[in-house]
């Protein structure tokens, strides 16, 4: 008689990755999960989001000066209220906040990490009903413990997180993370509010056959992006092409779907945004992490990776080329050859 499987939790899965590392504490195994809390919280609210008066804008702006909807808010809080009354977290650096958020109890100043995240990816889509998510990134701090974390803390290159991943709040919910072992995704069941193991050691395909880049922007692309979208449309069996182009307009889910069956996501400097849009601290690094873990690569579309671009300030920008390892190099290619 064959053995009945049963799933497995996050919780269980986290402890179970934790005896990999000799030195390991406990301490980052808690707080992933605070994290996984804090989503179920947040992903209820976006499921009655429709039901209830959280839709709309605050009439308010954040520091990126793009308007703060309400469900933006209530997810920056409830991240920030529970990681804020953790034990293994000393600060937090977010999109929502000008600047880093320094936990002030006296166990706050006894944490080992810090975090950054975007609470609320791709918000614009909130009131249309269109997948949102969140994305988080964990650091050592390097500042001494038992004192305020410091801006210092949050400025250090993406190839030192120690841990990184993102919620898609869709169709289903989804935690994927990794901690440098590989990527993992578990699907929250709704019934019983547990995530359970649903995808270990993801490897995103190599080469992909999606491209995934706001079009509407052609006319403000560098001409390299420009002649890359060409090569994309052009019918060639030999390699697969035409690519499809699939974009969403929120960096969570256009990644996801991407790792998922294989493509690239560009947002480019454009002639609006001579740095690109994307944030480096809290969107780049943790989605330039989980790239590489599953085998793809993140760069700023100039051959420099990603995880290795020194941060001057927790809102930093950078152009970002990510998926694929094969379709990141050919971008890079005509980015090189068409100044």
């Amino acid at each position: 008689m064959a053995r009945k499987f049963r799933a497995q939790t996050l919780g269980e899965f986290i402890v179970k990755q934790q005896n990999a590392f000799s030195y390991a504490t406990g301490d980052l195994t808690r707080l992933l999960t605070h994290i996984g809390i804090a989503s179920r919280i947040v992903n209820r609210e976006v499921n009655m989001a429709g039901l209830v008066d959280i839709l709309g804008e605050t009439g308010k702006e954040n520091i990126q000066g793009e308007t703060v909807k309400k469900l933006d808010v209530f997810a920056n809080e409830q991240f920030k209220a529970i990681l804020g009354s953790s034990i293994e977290v000393c600060g937090l650096a977010t999109e929502e906040e000008k600047d880093v958020v320094s936990f002030e109890s006296d166990l706050s100043k006894q944490g080992k990490y810090i975090v950054c995240m975007d609470p609320l990816d791709g918000s614009s889509n909130i009131d249309v009903n269109v997948s949102i998510g969140t994305i988080f990134s964990i650091y050592h701090r390097i500042s001494e413990t038992g004192n305020p974390s410091v801006e210092e803390d949050f400025l250090q290159a993406g190839i030192k997180q120690v841990a990184a991943g993102y919620v898609l709040y869709g169709s289903s919910t989804m935690l994927v993370y990794t901690t440098g072992l590989g990527v993992t995704g578990f699907t929250l069941d709704p019934s019983i509010g547990e995530y359970f193991l649903s995808h270990y050691q993801i490897i995103t395909p190599d080469p992909g056959r999606i491209y995934s880049i706001n079009e509407g922007n052609y006319i403000n692309f560098p001409m390299g992006v420009k002649k890359y979208i060409k090569y994309c449309q052009e019918d060639d069996p030999s390699t697969n092409r035409p690519y499809s182009s699939r974009y969403i307009g929120s960096l969570v889910s256009d990644f996801h779907r991407n790792l998922l069956k294989g493509g690239i996501y560009i947002y480019p400097e454009t002639t609006s945004h001579p740095e690109g849009k994307l944030r480096l601290t809290y969107e780049c690094n943790p989605i330039a992490f989980l790239a590489e873990q599953a085998g793809g690569m993140a760069t700023d579309g100039q051959g420099n990776r990603i995880l290795e671009i020194p941060p001057e300030s927790i809102h930093q920008r950078v152009p970002f080329f990510v998926g694929s390892c094969e379709m990141v190099k050919q971008v890079e290619y005509f980015m090189k050859n068409n100044p």
